[in-house]
């Protein structure tokens, strides 16, 4: 039976279960002996999980109470991030569940918060990506109208909202397969874990879902944001050369900089898994040190991206570094 843990989850990370499990490696062993085996990682691991967890959710809610606390916040582009910051904090919500389940080597929390944290599993890899595509559109319209000389009348604080309901709407729609494979596997040592069973030929659906999550997950979205920013350039340069509307006022050019630099953040930290998709339907290869070690750092590099997003925002967005201060300020006074 195939099946991919919660230990190693949505991620194709190393987990319990039969051989060619755990996507990245063939032959993985279960969390005992991976603790008898890598007593380092088994130590290391939920340590920086640890570290992501408590950074992602104090830097996502402080993102969240500043957006829906200050009134000069209310923009469409905010109302993105705040989509994106309520994402990662959901699921580094759930992390401690990941953490106990790797420590006690089995699944001890039953089969509906099974279904539910390897769906928050999922909501990770595929909202981040989505919102970021959004922003990327928005970012697009924003240049494009400039260029023209335009207005965008359309583009509103309740536009935007309509937009991160039916972003939320899809990725449940996606997720949903992932959802109903999810169930609690015992194996034949009578270890329970949090697995997706899908059913035969085990090993042909298996493969499907890599390559679901990879088309879905990485490969369309981030093909549209390449091609948007690629037009973005086009027209910031046809702008400067050929014609003579004003150029990005200072506050667009710096809302169109973060977009970027967080998108970018988040492709650098997703790439390398979906890289390894791509290996695990192309070869196999053996479980080595080397290899679970790669395939943790890849574990813990999709992670860090939960995290990453509200510093960002902190050093990039003024508007938000101000609006915070003056928030501390009013609950200190």
């Amino acid at each position: 039976m195939e099946n991919i843990s919660a230990a190693g989850g949505a991620l194709n990370r190393p987990c319990s279960g039969s051989e060619d499990a755990c996507g990245f490696y063939k032959g993985a062993e279960s969390n005992f002996t991976i603790s008898e085996q890598y007593p380092d990682l088994y130590i290391i691991l939920p340590v920086i999980y640890a570290v992501i967890c408590a950074a992602g959710l104090t830097g996502n809610t402080a993102v969240i109470y500043v957006i829906l606390k200050a009134p000069n916040m209310k923009t469409v582009t905010n109302m993105f991030i705040l989509n994106l910051a309520i994402a990662d904090d959901l699921f580094t919500l759930v992390l401690p569940i990941n953490i106990a389940d790797h420590l006690l080597y089995y699944w001890p929390f039953g089969e509906v918060m099974c279904k539910l944290i390897l769906s928050i599993d999922h909501y990770n890899i595929f909202s981040s990506v989505y919102f970021l595509t959004v922003m990327s559109i928005d970012r697009y319209l924003v240049v494009l109208a400039t260029v023209r000389s335009k207005k965008l009348p359309h583009r509103t604080y309740r536009a935007a909202k309509i937009v991160s309901l039916c972003v939320w709407v899809l990725v449940t729609i996606i997720v949903l397969p992932f959802t109903i494979f999810a169930e609690v596997y015992t194996d034949p040592l009578d270890r329970k874990s949090c697995a997706l069973i899908f059913p035969k030929p085990e090993r042909a659906w298996l493969k499907v879902s890599r390559i679901y999550t990879l088309i879905l997950g990485f490969a369309i979205p981030v093909t549209t944001i390449c091609v948007l920013y690629t037009l973005m350039v086009y027209r910031l340069r046809h702008m400067q050369l050929n014609s003579n509307a004003k150029a990005l006022d200072k506050a667009k050019k710096k809302v169109t900089l973060m977009v970027f630099i967080v998108l970018a953040v988040c492709l650098f930290c997703w790439a390398p898994f979906h890289l390894a998709t791509i290996v695990s339907l192309t070869a196999d290869v053996r479980e080595t040190p080397l290899v679970i070690g790669i395939a943790y750092f890849i574990t813990s590099l999709s992670y860090a991206n939960s995290c990453l997003n509200p510093f960002l925002y902190a050093f990039l967005d003024d508007s938000f570094q101000k609006s915070f201060k003056k928030l501390l300020e009013c609950r200190a006074g």
